[in-house]
């Protein structure tokens, strides 16, 4: 289902959350990481990425943004 929807959208297609985004990861349907790092220190919660994922990313920039919040971005290597 969502292949067809890649397909088909014309613009980028946007998910949250670190399940859904590994089981996208693993049928290579990412195309685009984004990483919005925040300075705030916390002390738990649900990894970024799913533990057993395995990537390999390839940096494509870096941006500031307000309220020093930084843009990371990265694309799958390979």
């Amino acid at each position: 289902m969502v292949r067809s929807l890649k397909s088909e959208a014309d613009g980028h297609i946007t998910v949250a959350g670190a399940n859904l985004a590994a089981q996208l990861a693993r049928t290579g349907l990412i195309d685009e990481y984004r990483l919005y790092m925040h300075q705030v220190v916390l002390g738990g919660g649900k990894p970024y990425f799913q533990s057993g994922l395995s990537l390999t990313l390839k940096p494509l920039g870096k941006e500031s943004l307000t309220q020093g919040v930084t843009l990371l971005r990265y694309a799958p290597a390979g």
